[in-house]
């Protein structure tokens, strides 16, 4: 009896010690023992739950991205930035905003013209809703004042004064702002004697404004003329879209036009044309790679040889030595 008590108390106080083999000669039908000699019966495999393993989230399922209104990719907002705004899966280029774009262009920012200029509604004109409420909302939808944005800095070792449209902001469409900003863009370069450059995307005059948005195609034109007079270089960046009473006037009198890959470039629409000539209009109708088969256009350049190109054109007609051309 003493034997039998003091095992369990043994096992008790050495929970290490191992389960010993039964002995098998005394039977040669018996099953054998699963476990492993000298294995311990604490060390045995015990059955859990299964983990399901999930693959890990992509960058595009965990940070903020965009769609491609292209091929319907989506990419990583970082990565179109870093890319220029080019998908990197069709090559197609999509919008800036006009802060982006310039301040991707220039090297060095010295200042910004025109933001003392304030749009007016003098017709207290009224569609679905009144002009001011429009503006309002475009100016909380993109944190600007007005469609054009005007900076002037350096582009490497250049001089040069910026302006650029803002399509979101109620469609880059040019009312007497847009006008005043662009001639005091132009006044800028006359008097400093260095280039200026605009990118142009408009769907073309306010309506909201009326003929005070028609003026503005005489001014800036007038302006525009004042700088080929006194040998300023003026260069047109020709982005998706630009259309209207922009392309009549600032957009289509440069000195060198160029042009993004597959932009919609006209004074009207496709469809309002449609409508007129009763035809159908087949791509690449109104595309820039169309504009340049047809003399419209100086070059089309790809967004990533954008500001190369810029830089070696006006480095060419400010006379700058050792530049390739």
């Amino acid at each position: 009896m003493s034997q039998l008590v003091d095992k369990p108390l043994i096992m008790a106080n050495n929970m290490t010690d191992t389960i010993t083999k039964p002995d098998m000669t005394t039977s040669n039908n018996a099953e054998p023992n699963n476990n492993v000699a000298g294995q311990s019966w604490f060390n045995r495999p015990i059955p859990g739950v299964k983990q399901q393993l999930t693959a890990p989230l992509s960058a595009v399922e965990t940070e903020p991205s965009t769609k491609c209104s292209n091929c319907h990719s989506m990419i990583t907002n970082t990565s179109l930035i870093f890319n220029s705004y080019v998908c990197p899966h069709c090559d197609h280029h999509l919008p800036m905003s006009a802060r982006e774009r310039l301040n991707w262009l220039l090297d060095q920012v010295n200042g910004e013209l025109g933001q003392e200029f304030v749009a007016k509604d003098p017709l207290r004109f009224v569609d679905s809703k009144p002009y001011p409420a429009r503006m309002a909302e475009a100016q909380e939808k993109t944190g600007e004042s007005e469609a054009l944005i005007v900076l002037y800095g350096k582009l490497r070792n250049l001089d040069v004064v910026t302006c650029a449209f803002d399509f979101r902001f109620m469609g880059g469409s040019m009312g007497s702002v847009v006008g005043d900003r662009f001639v005091q863009a132009a006044e800028k370069a006359l008097e400093d004697k260095v280039p200026l450059v605009c990118f142009a995307a408009s769907g073309g005059a306010r309506m909201q404004e009326g003929l005070l948005s028609l003026m503005q195609m005489a001014r800036t034109a007038a302006a525009i003329e004042r700088l080929r007079i006194a040998g300023i270089p003026y260069i047109v960046v020709l982005t998706n879209p630009v259309y209207g009473g922009v392309t009549a006037s600032l957009a289509m009198l440069g000195d060198i036009h160029l042009a993004e890959p597959k932009a919609m470039i006209g004074f009207a629409g496709k469809r309002v044309i449609e409508q007129t000539v009763r035809e159908t209009l087949e791509e690449p109708f109104q595309r820039a790679e169309f504009l340049l088969e047809h003399g419209v256009v100086d070059e089309v350049v790809h967004r990533h040889q954008m500001i190369e190109t810029i830089y070696r054109l006006l480095a060419k007609l400010s006379r700058m030595p050792n530049v390739d051309a």
